[in-house]
């Protein structure tokens, strides 16, 4: 009897005040969901000095390891979580993608699927600029996009209530910063992971 193998999704991201973070975690519930499926969540290094942080109010970070560029390569998919500034990813993602030229030059990234998400400060704060800029980081490298689209069904609608996200990915609004992901936000969340799992499977010829 063939073993079932097991696929690993890295998720990885950047957040300052913890909404990223908790959207990651949801993700990463809901790829964990489907079977066959190892999810590592790790968070890309800072590089705002603690002073700085300190300033801005930033909370301590959490206990995630710090991911270097060459975990990349091992995983089967990757989501790439980061909040908004001035309607793209914030550098501290960007630098850590500007890191993987390795990576790059020798294409171990390439075929493997990708996905995105995000939050913004407000409603036009970058809710669909962010993910459309940061698929140029995907394609260079060869990755394959996959987006939620409109697979939320009936959320992707909502209007009576403030809600982040869209088809690219899942999303949330940080305000001042201490709005906090809303359920059906985090619903959002757990269905991408749910979603991209799926998918990821698919493509890799194992569901």
């Amino acid at each position: 009897m063939l073993a079932v193998q097991c696929l690993l999704f890295i998720i990885s991201y950047y957040s300052m005040y913890g909404h990223v973070e908790k959207l990651a975690e949801e993700i990463k519930k809901g790829a964990a969901s489907v079977e066959g499926v190892e999810v590592k969540l790790w968070q890309v290094p800072e590089t705002l000095p603690e002073e700085v942080l300190g300033k801005m109010s930033a909370p301590p970070k959490s206990d995630v390891p710090i991911i270097t560029p060459n975990e990349l390569a091992e995983a089967d998919g990757l989501l790439f979580g980061f909040p908004t500034r001035f309607g793209m990813m914030a550098a501290q993602f960007k630098a850590f993608l500007d890191a993987t030229g390795g990576l790059w030059r020798t294409q171990q990234l390439a075929g493997k699927p990708a996905g995105i998400f995000y939050s913004t400060g407000s409603q036009g704060g970058g809710q669909e600029t962010t993910p459309l800029t940061a698929i140029t980081q995907l394609v260079h490298h060869g990755l394959i996009f996959v987006p939620i689209g409109y697979t939320f069904g009936a959320g992707m609608f909502e209007m009576e209530k403030v809600k982040g996200g869209s088809p690219y990915g899942a999303g949330t609004f940080a305000g001042d910063g201490s709005r906090q992901p809303t359920e059906i936000e985090l619903e959002q969340a757990f269905h991408q992971g749910k979603c991209f799992a799926v998918i990821a499977k698919k493509l890799k010829g194992t569901a």
